[in-house]
């Protein structure tokens, strides 16, 4: 989630006037509190999950599945009932954290107690479902209420996606939505590759005439391309993201660092949106359509123009892969060009941020403001970080380098943001667990999965290929064990069969590898998950806890491995195989609706989409009374005690 300010918006015109002052004291807001917090230690492990979810309507005598677009109303029931009843409240609605081993039992449970409430705060016919993309968004009447769309005024200007369908609870979307398209200087462009069946048209080519196109989507759409035309069809999609809490900044650089090669992984392998506006598309996951949607560059730094009103060529979306890595000891695999704001990043090494840093939030602040309050233009840079922020929650990227808030008890985090969002509690909580107990790993056995920027980013350019996970081969750090890592474990890996690499140079560091090998090992590498379960061996767990662990890790071990298909994957062969398809890549009324009625029902017997696994847990949102007394010593040690046990919902 972004900054959510309350005030006034600004126009784009006037809000661009104001770039220079936001970047300004941005800077000086960001200098002033890492010279408060840059020696701050001790703090204790949290993580907090964030599962987005998407309102459906189902009409079962007319067989349709509707968008509900009822969100702002639960949304400020759920917010009262907490508000009226916090001690009853079995979760709350802003972010929070969990530690102790024993919570990865928790996690799940408490995931199935927010979307209860949700449900509980819904109207007939109406269920929550966490669905990556919705599958007709932009066709026709999709939404409940109806909505029309305006072409021709409005924040989007979209042929297929009314404004209406913008969240209204907050000013900040639709002010993002017409600045992103004002500072382009014209709508997004969306073009994802449409999957070729026998019966697709070839070329694939719309006639958009009938929804109001004046003729810009005639000449953008390219042929055999999905197009889309506003930031609602990438915000439109839903994300799993976890955020943790470092020791020290020094840490949160640390796990920046060794969780950016894994982004593309694990977009691949949650991979979770192969349809969009209405079509089956040759791509399985989001990223890209969310990285299109808010590409508010203009052609001069695209490079399709001489820099002559702008300052930079910017080779990304502000939705993208990161560009660099934060420790400095990593910066010999920073290979690609980092484009940045010299005199900002002169300002920061005067302020006393080292460089690697420093041209990072330099990176960042090659941005404009995209949204601004009147109210809060004028700032106390001592105390106030809204100017910082507003850049930094507008560079949505792979992984997030988080300070702490001012005036806070939350320490130093990293936010993983890649996943696609499953469809089940028991699946998001697998994903979630797997991601927390990784981290554990790479700080208990001084693990090392760094490889070239450019790698990663190569990689993320797979990850969203049609069955990836099957298909195609990732680049991954050949030895991942270091100097600092325990002599046993390197030794006993793979019954010994893990030989260590020694490297000359980079290129000899990371080869391509099956996403089989990457988690469940090969002779000469011993797998994610495998290193996982030695890491729990060491641990003390409870017998429900261990048991409930065991069966995510089977979960991933099993999508990594082919045997259990992802969901991207189900859902294609859901389409293909239903007997009111095609084979011309359209994903009917009909389709919409049985498929998501099956999602729904599937997710409530807490079953996966796909019939090859059954997979259960003994989740239970009670900790253990001893590790629960435990847990309150821990927090008594901890001298930011303040921070409140939980979970983000």
């Amino acid at each position: 989630m972004g900054l959510l300010s309350e005030g006034s918006p600004l126009s784009w015109e006037d809000t661009k006037k104001h770039g220079d002052h936001v970047r300004k004291h941005g800077i000086q807001q960001f200098i002033n509190q890492y010279k408060k917090l840059k020696s701050r230690h001790h703090d204790v492990l949290y993580w907090g999950d964030e599962v987005e979810y998407m309102l459906v309507k189902f009409d079962d005598e007319k067989k349709t599945a509707k968008l509900s677009l009822n969100a702002a109303e639960v949304l400020d029931n759920l917010q009262q009932c907490e508000k009226l009843c916090p001690q009853d409240h079995p979760s709350t609605w802003r972010p929070e954290y969990a530690g102790i081993h024993a919570h990865f039992n928790v996690v799940e449970s408490n995931m199935r107690l927010r979307k209860k409430e949700i449900q509980q705060a819904l109207g007939p016919n109406e269920v929550p479902l966490s669905l990556t993309s919705y599958p007709r968004l932009g066709v026709g009447n999709f939404s409940d209420p109806e909505t029309k769309t305006t072409p021709d005024v409005g924040a989007s200007k979209s042929i297929f996606f009314p404004d209406d369908v913008i969240f209204q609870g907050h000013p900040r979307f639709r002010t993002l939505s017409r600045n992103i398209r004002q500072r382009k200087g014209s709508k997004v462009e969306i073009q994802i590759p449409i999957f070729k069946d026998k019966k697709t048209p070839s070329p694939f080519i719309e006639d958009f005439s009938a929804l109001g196109d004046d003729g810009e989507a005639a000449r953008t759409a390219k042929p055999d391309h999905i197009y889309m035309d506003c930031m609602g069809f990438g915000m439109g999609c839903s994300c799993l993201q976890v955020t943790f809490q470092a020791c020290n900044i020094d840490e949160s650089r640390l796990l920046y660092d060794q969780l950016a090669p894994l982004c593309p992984i694990m977009l691949a392998l949650s991979a979770a949106s192969p349809v969009y506006r209405g079509y089956l598309s040759d791509i399985d996951a989001r990223w890209t359509v969310i990285s299109q949607s808010v590409d508010d560059r203009t052609d001069e730094e695209r490079g399709k123009m001489e820099l002559k009103n702008d300052r930079f060529q910017i080779h990304k979306s502000r939705y993208d892969s990161i560009d660099s890595y934060l420790t400095p000891v990593f910066k010999c695999y920073n290979d690609i060009e980092l484009v940045l704001d010299q005199d900002l990043c002169d300002d920061l090494q005067k302020g006393g941020i080292d460089e690697t840093m420093a041209r990072h939030i330099a990176h960042l602040f090659i941005r404009d403001p995209i949204s601004l309050f009147s109210e809060k233009l004028n700032q106390n840079d001592e105390e106030d970080t809204d100017h910082f922020e507003n850049i930094q929650s507008t560079n949505w990227q792979t992984m997030r380098f988080k300070p702490p808030p001012p005036n806070s008890s939350i320490g130093w985090r990293v936010e993983f943001r890649p996943m696609e969002v499953q469809l089940s509690s028991f699946e998001n909580a697998a994903y979630v667990t797997f991601i927390v107990l990784l981290t554990r790993v790479v700080l208990s056995y001084g693990l090392n999965f760094v490889i070239p920027i450019s790698k990663v980013d190569e990689n993320m350019r797979t990850a969203h290929k049609r069955d990836a996970v099957n298909k195609d081969m990732f680049y991954f750090r050949k030895d991942v064990f270091t100097e600092c890592s325990p002599a046993d474990i390197a030794k006993c890996m793979a019954s010994g069969k893990c030989e260590r690499v020694k490297c000359s140079n980079i290129q000899d560091e990371y080869r391509q590898m099956t996403m089989n090998e990457i988690f469940n090992g090969s002779d000469d590498f011993p797998g994610l998950i495998p290193l996982i379960k030695q890491y729990l061996n060491s641990v003390d767990i409870d017998i429900d806890t261990s048991c409930t662990i065991q069966n995510y890790l089977k979960l991933i071990s099993k999508r990594a491995s082919g045997a259990e298909p992802t969901i991207a994957k189900s859902i294609r062969n859901f389409v293909t195989n239903h007997s009111d398809y095609k084979q011309d890549s359209v994903v009917s009324e009909k389709i919409n609706y049985d498929l998501l009625k099956l999602i729904h029902e599937k997710t409530e017997n807490c079953e996966t989409l796909s019939t090859a696994t059954q997979f259960n847990s003994k989740t239970n949102n009670d900790i253990p009374t001893a590790l629960s007394k435990a847990e309150k010593f821990l927090d008594q040690k901890n001298p930011h005690k303040n921070i409140v046990n939980g979970l983000k919902s």
